[in-house]
C-alpha cells in the first residue's frame, strides 16, 4: 500500500500477508479497511504500545490483532503480523 503526499506508507510483511489471506472474507475486508485507514493516521483507534513483543504497537480489530512498527522519519508503518486473538497471540515467536 503506497502513500500519497502527506500520508503514511503501509508495508505488509509476508507473515501478515499470509494470515490476512487466511482470514474469512468479511473479516479480511475489514482488516484491509483498517490498513487503509492507517495511511492517514496510524496512531488512531485501539492502539497499544507493546514492550518485549514482536512489534512496537498493536491495534485491535474484532478478534484480530495487527502488530506493527512505526518509522516516523520515513512516515512508514510496517505491519509485522496479523493474528486472531488466542491465548498464545502475545507470546514471542
Amino acid at each position: 500500500m503506497n502513500s500519497e503526499h502527506g500520508l503514511w506508507e503501509v508495508r505488509v510483511k509476508k507473515p501478515a500477508q499470509k494470515n490476512l489471506k487466511r482470514a474469512p472474507r468479511h473479516e479480511r475486508e475489514g482488516l484491509i479497511r483498517v490498513l487503509e485507514e492507517m495511511t492517514h493516521n496510524p496512531f488512531s483507534n485501539n492502539i497499544t504500545s507493546l514492550t518485549n513483543e514482536r512489534a512496537t504497537f498493536r491495534r485491535r480489530f474484532g478478534d484480530f490483532r495487527i502488530f506493527f512498527d512505526i518509522y516516523r522519519d520515513h512516515r512508514l508503518v510496517e505491519i509485522v503480523d496479523i493474528d486472531r486473538r488466542t491465548t498464545t497471540t502475545y507470546r514471542k515467536r
